[in-house]
């Protein structure tokens, strides 16, 4: 059975810092790509970021780019994302996901929980 926990969220004031956190088990954790999504209240869930299997390539949504960095720990079975200049707008449901295929897709089979992210102004 395949679980994925997220933790690291919290409320932060705007321009703030907060760190993501999902461990995997269960899975072949090397051989999934892993990525981020996030949900606001009343929105659709949207991708965030995505890292590949080595960690040698990342993506980004524009509107995190040059402030979210992703990362992981193949032997810790551990994805991170690191959030930094953080804006109201980035309020959300943060949720970690695994994809077996070599791209983080729209509808990866395996998520967190979710960890709630609030950005005070």
């Amino acid at each position: 059975q395949v679980n994925l926990v997220d933790a690291g969220g919290g409320l932060v004031q705007a321009g703030g810092s907060l760190r993501l956190s999902c461990v995997a088990s269960g899975l072949t954790f090397s051989g999934y790509t892993m990525g981020w999504f996030r949900q606001a209240p009343g929105r659709e869930r949207n991708f965030v970021a995505s890292i590949t299997t080595s960690g040698r390539n990342t993506y980004y949504a524009d509107s995190v780019k040059g402030r979210f960095t992703i990362s992981r720990d193949n032997a810790k079975k551990t994805v991170y994302l690191q959030m930094n200049s953080l804006k109201p707008e980035d309020t959300a449901v943060y949720y970690c996901a695994a994809d077996p295929r070599t791209t983080m897709t729209h509808r990866p089979p395996y998520w967190g929980q979710g960890t709630q992210v609030t950005v005070s102004s």
